[in-house]
């Protein structure tokens, strides 16, 4: 009975420790949808890239203009990388995903996971300091 309970500890253990570290899909789906706005903008198929904003990120970017040539404007940096290089970080609907070249910020919506910024560079004890946002 004892070789038993051990044996099952042990398991677990090895269990608890094979989910550590491991992104989970909902931190694989904020980077693919962070990858696409930056491929976009590397393309310059910034109306694309409109597409993947938060609706309210959107509605500020384009209040004077369209959304494509407005975020053209603000020449955000272009990250560099792949899904393998980027950090992300999932807090409840809320992601931040760092790549080579720039931090963005999501929200999970029923479509899935949508820039609610970008451009984003940390500021010492204060919040990020980002180019495009919302609200």
């Amino acid at each position: 009975m004892r070789r038993a309970g051990r044996t099952l500890a042990v398991a677990l253990a090895v269990l608890a420790a094979g989910g550590c570290g491991a992104p989970g899909p909902r931190e694989d789906d904020a980077v693919t949808a962070a990858l696409a706005f930056e491929t976009a903008l590397g393309s310059s198929r910034y109306a694309q890239a409109c597409s993947l904003l938060a609706p309210r990120t959107r509605r500020d970017v384009a209040a004077a203009e369209d959304c494509g040539r407005a975020l053209a404007k603000e020449n955000l940096p272009v990250a560099t990388g792949r899904a393998s290089s980027a950090v992300a970080e999932v807090y409840g609907r809320q992601a931040k995903v760092r790549l080579t070249g720039d931090t963005l910020f999501l929200s999970q919506f029923d479509r899935g996971w949508k820039v609610i910024a970008a451009g984003c560079t940390p500021r010492p004890e204060q919040p990020y300091d980002c180019r495009v946002k919302g609200g």
